[in-house]
């Protein structure tokens, strides 16, 4: 993976449970664990940095050779992370 194109970590909030685990995993140490609200109640949940927000793609690029999961999406028990490549390249 060459970095180019568009590069996201989503991380479901109905699944997430703020655990940690990814946050432990991540070798760039890009995520987090922050409050934040989810409808009306307050949750603890794993987040992208904000430091790291505009240049998660190159990042996470170390961590997503072709065909492999990064350690932060493997990690996590409830799959409530997900990461989605969307190369510019392709038609």
């Amino acid at each position: 993976m060459d970095a180019s194109g568009e590069y996201y970590i989503a991380v479901d909030s109905e699944k997430c449970n703020g655990c940690g685990q990814c946050a432990e995993k991540c070798p760039q140490k890009a995520l987090e664990i922050v409050a934040t609200m989810v409808d009306i109640e307050e949750r603890v949940l794993a987040a992208v940095k904000e430091e790291y927000r505009k240049k998660i793609r190159y990042t996470c690029a170390p961590c997503t050779p072709e065909k492999k999961t990064p350690p932060c999406v493997s990690t996590c028990a409830q799959k409530a992370i997900n990461w989605i490549w969307k190369n510019n390249l392709e038609p």
